[in-house]
């Protein structure tokens, strides 16, 4: 083979709520445990193929919802979807909307990220091994351009772009907050794609973020008048249309590819900058997977 032919055989890891990993046609199904040095993830990982690509799914916050966004074990969660093989993540998010064009059921491609997150670990690397990786376009162009296509195929209701601002929570924003985050051009809000989509970068992951709208934040005028009733009809529909999408993408990213052209595969590679005879063994120990490549 030479080197201008693809030579990467993906396995796509999605990441989201029960309803993604509830697919219909995935073949082979397995649930697998993943130990990681950094811990235990948020569950075992669902495995199999769908449309004949390898594919992984986990439950950002396990099964039956028992973990908060602060709780998650984000570096073992990137981690473990790293060492069954994935190369690409895509990450489904349910969000509240800063904008009154992205309205309840609207699906945001996001592209940008604030993190106002303060209470959780954001990088795999420290001291005895420190590593500065850019993250200056934290989404993969080439997912991000897969994940529209399909989008529009099915003609859902999506949008190209945006900046999803990550808060800490668990209680949702004051109405100042809101109004806040909707000045600085934001489009949405959660509570779970940071650190993730640093970490993903860290470790070398092609990542994108489908944030899936239920409700518009407090500063939106009628607010107050969304039923849980209400939201959880938007919650399920979103599912549908989560799983609708990524029936469609997966073929497409599945086939042979070679270097991602953005570079996320290869993102740590001028990153490191402790001389390697100051490197800490037992944290290099703990890279095995994640700085595999730059490490050796």
């Amino acid at each position: 083979m030479t080197q201008t032919e693809p030579s990467i055989q993906p396995m796509i890891g999605l990441i989201g709520g029960s309803g993604l990993y509830d697919m219909e046609g995935l073949e082979a199904r397995r649930w697998v445990k993943v130990r990681t040095p950094w811990g235990d993830p948020s569950d075992e990982i669902l495995t199999g193929r769908l449309h004949g690509v390898p594919c992984a799914f986990l439950p950002r916050h396990g099964r039956g919802h028992p973990t908060p966004p602060s709780a998650l074990n984000y570096r073992a969660n990137i981690d473990a979807l790293k060492r069954i093989g994935c190369t690409e993540i895509i990450s489904l998010s349910a969000v509240g909307s800063l904008r009154e064009d992205l309205p309840p059921g609207h699906f945001v491609i996001v592209d940008q990220f604030i993190d106002r997150s303060f209470a959780r670990e954001k990088s795999f690397f420290g001291t005895g091994c420190v590593a500065h990786v850019s993250v200056a376009h934290p989404v993969c162009p080439r997912l991000g351009d897969a994940l529209e296509a399909a989008a529009r195929k099915l003609a859902l209701p999506v949008t190209r772009g945006g900046t999803y601002l990550v808060m800490e929570g668990p209680q949702f924003s004051t109405k100042a907050e809101s109004e806040l985050y909707r000045a600085w051009g934001c489009s949405v809000i959660g509570m779970t794609n940071m650190p993730e989509a640093k970490l993903a970068r860290e470790a070398e992951l092609c990542y994108a973020t489908v944030a899936m709208v239920t409700d518009f934040d407090c500063w939106h005028p009628d607010h107050d008048a969304v039923t849980v009733d209400q939201v959880v009809k938007v919650l399920f529909s979103n599912a549908d249309k989560a799983r609708a999408l990524v029936q469609h993408v997966v073929p497409t990213l599945g086939a042979k590819r070679g270097p991602c052209p953005a570079g996320c595969d290869r993102a740590l590679e001028h990153a490191l900058i402790t001389a390697p005879e100051k490197r800490d063994p037992d944290l290099l120990a703990k890279l095995d997977v994640v700085a595999k490549r730059v490490l050796g």
